[in-house]
């Protein structure tokens, strides 16, 4: 077990060093010029050149990527170029208010999915099988900006019932994990119920009813346990979006996290705040994906002793 997680640390280096140079090459090959966004277009040309001369990005292509590997292994991500301060001073800053947008719209996603998964497919093609079908149909198909701000309309400014933006407490997170969670809902409600049909099929399921056992030890105990697998590789790879791909519910209700640092970095060619934000969602996103595996073990015995023998 400890090898298989040291493994996958290991191969963490060559994925980095490849988001790493696709990252730094985007943002060299894209049109604009940082310099001319950070001083205007009062400045001169001698004077941007200058500034490109001091800030090194005159040098060719591979110098100045290799030049940011080796500081980046040193610790030194580089500053800002908009707000010269330390990259991962800004990250830090914004990092907590991601997480908990990404750790209150994956819990939502679970309380509401699962129930519904599990009794979707307990009950087939009753109403309650079909009325979860068309949610997630209308969950999927609603633009999630949309969502968000008609639940502003209604929460905030109709009903006055939850605040619209800021991060000052829990409710102000409540319609963010909404919007954010949305999507996630919708794709696990048809998970569970897709994997509590194939596995309620079985055959030990029937031997378990056969034998006495109650429905409710029959779906908690042996159905639900064994559709688990699935159902937690879409949880960790939608928290993964989450903490990274979560900049449409932050702009809606004006969250400062790191999906708008990231868009705000990317319109102003910022590219040591993009390469640290973009590294840093990286590495979270493939420790979700540890996690998960781990996980896996504590819900699978054999996979459990699949992983002692190696």
């Amino acid at each position: 077990m400890y090898r298989y997680i040291l493994k996958r640390i290991f191969m963490l280096i060559p994925v980095l060093l490849g988001i790493s140079l696709i990252v730094f090459s985007i943002m060299s090959l894209t049109p604009g010029d940082p310099v001319r966004l950070m001083v205007g277009d009062s400045a001169t040309n001698e004077e941007v050149q200058k500034i490109r001369d001091e800030m090194g990005l005159n040098d060719p292509f591979f110098v100045r990527y290799f030049r940011y590997v080796k500081n980046a292994l040193q610790g030194d991500f580089g500053e800002s170029y908009r707000s010269k301060v330390p990259v991962y001073n800004e990250i830090f800053a914004r990092f907590p208010n991601t997480v908990q947008l990404a750790v209150w719209g994956t819990l939502f996603s679970i309380l509401i999915s699962l129930p519904i998964g599990v009794i979707s497919a307990i009950k087939q093609y009753s109403f309650v099988d079909k009325a979860s079908l068309v949610t997630a149909l209308l969950l999927t198909s609603m633009p999630s900006f949309w969502l968000g701000l008609m639940l502003v309309l209604l929460f905030s400014l109709k009903l006055d019932l939850l605040p619209a933006t800021g991060v000052d407490s829990w409710l102000h997170f409540v319609l963010p994990s909404i919007t954010a969670a949305a999507p996630t809902v919708s794709i696990l409600i048809r998970m569970t119920r897709s994997t509590m049909l194939e596995v309620i099929r079985q055959d030990y399921i029937r031997t378990a009813r056969a034998k006495g056992a109650t429905e409710r030890i029959v779906v908690l105990r042996h159905a639900l346990r064994n559709a688990l697998l699935p159902i937690v590789t879409v949880i960790g790879i939608n928290f993964g979006f989450l903490i990274g791909g979560a900049m449409i519910a932050e702009t809606v209700f004006a969250i400062p996290g790191l999906g708008t640092l990231l868009i705000s970095s990317v319109r102003m060619k910022d590219t040591p705040m993009v390469m640290a934000s973009v590294l840093f969602v990286a590495i979270l996103i493939s420790f979700v994906n540890l996690v998960i595996d781990i996980v896996y073990g504590y819900i699978d015995p054999r996979i459990r002793s699949e992983y002692a023998r190696h």
